[in-house]
């Protein structure tokens, strides 16, 4: 009788063990996929962050904040350039306030509206880029602008278009 109990507790024991062991397997099995897939995704990922960094990289590349130079250009007659930027910016801005024809866009806008600058990017020391609209016609222009001994801008329009309605 005894012997037949180890017996059975025996072959209980190596089905407990057989039985632990597939599961194990599986589970191992699974789990190595999963970490194989996210390897994947990971390389994947890895490439998609490179290209964006690069891509950044070249559009902030005509970017004053961003261009050694032009920096240098205003810190050597004493400007604070992370000051600069803003009130350069919000000069453009203001004009938009200014009853009647926008003094910097040269097309008139449609019957009661009024064309008003939407953004604006300074490219270097001396020139900019802007984009205008009245909410029907939309349109560019580039300005060069430069700072007075009086600390003043003065901006100069150079060229502008307006998209065509489609």
């Amino acid at each position: 009788m005894k012997q037949r109990i180890f017996m059975y507790l025996f072959i209980f024991m190596t089905l407990i063990v057989l039985f632990q062991y597939v599961s194990s397997k599986r589970i191992l099995v699974i789990q190595d996929k999963k970490i194989k897939s996210l390897e994947k995704n990971q390389v994947i990922f890895t490439d998609s962050l490179e290209v964006l960094q690069n891509e950044i990289y070249n559009l902030s590349h005509f970017n004053l904040e961003r261009n050694e130079d032009a920096i240098s250009y205003f810190e050597r007659d004493g400007y604070d350039v992370s000051a600069l930027i803003p009130f350069i910016k919000d000069e453009i801005y203001k004009l938009n306030e200014v009853k009647g024809q926008h003094p910097l866009v040269p097309y008139s806008a449609s019957s009661g509206r009024k064309l008003m600058i939407n953004t604006v990017k300074l490219l270097n020391h001396k020139w900019i880029i802007a984009d205008f609209s009245d909410g029907e016609f939309w349109g560019e222009i580039f300005l060069t602008y430069q700072l007075t001994e009086h600390k003043e801008l003065d901006f100069n329009l150079v060229e502008s278009f307006l998209y065509p309605l489609n």
